[in-house]
């Protein structure tokens, strides 16, 4: 039971980390690859929420390393996909994203299939 709450601590930090860049990146608008980037640089780096994006992915990933150091990979990645869930709800409900039906027919089929996997 402790693995699966750090399991889910860690998907938690990782779900969070992708909306707080997420909300960095809004701040800071579009963005092409090589043309803008350089110019943008300066904007990314003293953006907070990306700062709070790398922190959560940080210890996101130190509670990942305790989690596999406990149970096998097989196990605990298929809890990785609660990730797909948090983001979902989460950016409905902070960055007012629209969840379609089809997204909420996949995250359905997402935690059965969790639910298979937990119970192996």
């Amino acid at each position: 039971m402790k693995t699966i709450l750090l399991i889910m601590a860690s998907v938690s930090l990782n779900a969070s980390a992708q909306l707080l860049m997420r909300t960095g990146m809004l701040n800071i608008g579009k963005i092409n690859f090589f043309s803008s980037l350089l110019k943008i640089l300066p904007n990314m780096l003293a953006n907070v929420f990306l700062w709070l994006s790398l922190c959560c992915y940080g210890i996101s990933i130190v509670t990942w390393m305790i989690v596999l150091s406990k149970v096998e990979v097989s196990f605990a990645y298929a809890f990785s996909s609660f990730g797909f869930i948090l983001v979902t709800i989460m950016g409905a409900i902070f960055l007012k994203e629209q969840i379609s039906t089809l997204r909420i027919i996949g995250i359905i089929i997402i935690c059965i299939g969790v639910i298979l996997v937990s119970r192996s």
